[in-house]
């Protein structure tokens, strides 16, 4: 570790905040149905597609028919993206003329853009058209990403709320996300990009001779409008296979910065739309010192090993930290600040391959996708609202006392949808990575023996069940069982985490706000900041702990005994 890569680590934490309250301020207004400065431009399109589809925006939805309308909506998202790989070998804009992807990776792929993980198990450049990454994947980067934010308003709403039936109009929500918050600052976002160098055209692959002669086929396309919203929107997912280690997709160091400040703009921002709907801004500002913390630690362990490097290189008489894997124009600092913040805010865009991660660096992404998202952009907030709820909830066993968080009781209902949105995904990495590890098809995909394999197979489901995409991918992944096991995984860790947060949304809201007294306990200082971490740890994590440990902790003092596997 070095002081410049902390200077920069620290920079980043300082930009990033930087937004927060006037970014939320605009959130707030837009998500009020209020009138912003881009109402003049916007406002006609919204009310025009209202009236197209027939919903008034003044009628607000029950939970269950905001989460029916959410679910119908996924479902035609799930067989548009399906049906454009299936037919793009005879739709335009295909000049690299490629032929329908499989049936299985169609799958996989629709689910995976569908639910917001945008795991892939494809080269992009070498598989999908323009039409399918445009009108497929870009668009399901917009639409998911507006959905995770309408189910953070519909749980927002239930604190806020007193004695109502409903959590908000999804159709509306999911309007106003889209059309006033994501296309705007994505449309600003992509000509930034396009002026850092990343290619924004529809031109045939470009082929080129080599200085020895030889003959080599640049991809190219419309990278910079997928590229923003991957970000923004907590995708990840990647026009190339190599994703943001690719010069195309992350060109300089102000689009590397660009890249890991976009995941965490909204993200932030709707936490203090939190505080800004409940009356008080402090705890928006509670809710990001948890995600803080963790964070940052987070960053010092993969900063820390990574610096150390490899002690089997070091043994060849090589020092140095671990550049295995990295692109040296970002170096150890900001390959290890992107690799966290990546995997604590559900997006798996990489610019490092972390497969190459040295064991106990590699061992904090696989943390952070145990848990819940607590960064993501609709997922961040109601998966840190849910360990917030099960931190009044222990607390108030400790003292004796009804739990109460924001005025509102905190019972038998809520509790128990809290402990099912925890264990819907773990429920899908466990149970998926047993059965990976035991069959003849789930087997034939692991190419590293050991520990290490079983982490590369732990880390897929992790991935797909948690919201997140990235890989290790040593994992031969873009297999019919991997394909088909992996998306189902991606469906259970979606919605069982956001059907039990709608249900916890329509409770709140439904209940009577109780007057703080003498014994409510404060959740705005350090003390509840540090309860909630510890839930978090304990209940999101270190349930896990043994078996997420169990590859990287071998593998590590393998290294330190001088063996590999």
């Amino acid at each position: 570790m070095t002081i410049n890569g902390w200077i920069q680590i620290l920079i980043f934490f300082g930009i990033v905040l930087l937004p927060v309250k006037p970014l939320g301020s605009y959130i707030n207004r837009v998500m009020n149905g209020e009138r912003t400065l881009l109402s003049i431009v916007f406002g006609p399109v919204e009310r025009g597609l209202y009236r197209l589809a027939g919903t008034n925006e003044k009628e607000e939805q029950h939970w269950t028919t905001y989460m029916a309308a959410m679910l119908f909506f996924n479902l035609a998202g799930f067989l548009l993206l399906y049906g454009l790989q299936r037919m793009q070998g005879i739709l335009p804009f295909n000049p690299a003329g490629f032929g329908a992807v499989s049936a299985d990776s169609s799958f996989n792929t629709a689910v995976s853009f569908m639910t917001n993980t945008n795991w892939q198990g494809y080269a992009g450049e070498s598989t999908m058209s323009y039409l399918t990454q445009m009108a497929g994947i870009t668009v399901q980067s917009f639409v998911s990403a507006a959905v995770g934010l309408a189910g953070a308003m519909a749980i927002i709403r239930g604190f806020a709320r007193a004695s109502v039936k409903t959590v908000g109009n999804f159709w509306v929500d999911l309007t106003r996300s889209t059309l006033h918050i994501l296309l705007p600052i994505c449309v600003v976002g992509s000509l930034v990009l396009v002026w850092q160098g990343v290619p924004q055209n529809l031109d045939p692959y470009t082929v080129a001779t080599t200085l020895e002669g030889g003959r080599q086929t640049i991809a190219q396309g419309p990278v910079a409008s997928q590229m923003i919203i991957k970000h923004l929107g907590t995708n990840g997912g990647g026009f190339f296979n190599a994703n943001s280690a690719h010069p195309f997709e992350n060109p300089t160091a102000l689009t590397n910065l660009i890249h890991i400040l976009s995941i965490y703009a909204i993200s932030f921002a709707m936490l203090n739309v939190f505080g800004r709907q409940v009356g008080n801004q402090k705890q928006g500002w509670a809710l990001l010192g948890v995600i803080g913390t963790i964070v940052v630690a987070g960053v010092a362990v993969v900063y820390w090993a990574e610096s150390a490097g490899n002690p089997l290189v070091h043994a060849l008489g090589v020092e140095g930290g671990n550049l295995e894997g990295k692109e040296t124009r970002f170096g150890l600092a900001l390959s290890s600040l992107f690799a966290v913040v990546t995997t604590s805010a559900s997006t798996g865009a990489v610019n490092t391959m972390h497969d190459s991660l040295m064991p106990l660096g590699g061992l904090v992404p696989l943390f952070n996708m145990q848990i819940p998202p607590l960064g993501g952009i609709g997922a961040g907030v109601y998966g840190v609202l849910v360990f917030a709820i099960l931190a009044v909830f222990i607390a108030g066993l400790m003292v004796g006392r009804t739990p109460e968080y924001l005025g509102k009781k905190i019972e038998a209902k809520e509790v128990k949808m809290s402990i099912l949105a925890m264990l819907g995904p773990s429920l899908a990495i466990l149970a998926l990575t047993a059965v990976a590890v035991v069959v003849p098809a789930g087997l034939s995909g692991i190419q590293d023996a050991g520990p290490h394999g079983f982490s590369e197979v732990l880390y897929a489901y992790t991935s797909g069940a948690n919201n997140n995409g990235s890989a290790f991918a040593g994992l031969s992944a873009n297999t019919p069982f991997y394909n088909i096991t992996i998306g189902l995984a991606m469906l259970m860790g979606r919605f069982l985490l956001i059907v039990p947060v709608l249900a916890i949304a329509g409770s709140l809201a439904a209940k009577k706000t109780v007057p703080a007294s003498a014994g409510t306990l404060p959740t705005t200082g350090p003390l509840f900041i540090g309860l909630v971490i510890g839930v978090t740890l304990i209940v999101g994590g270190l349930t896990f702990f043994p078996v997420l440990a169990l590859g990287p902790i071998v593998e590590h003092f393998a290294l330190m005994a001088g063996q590999t596997f």
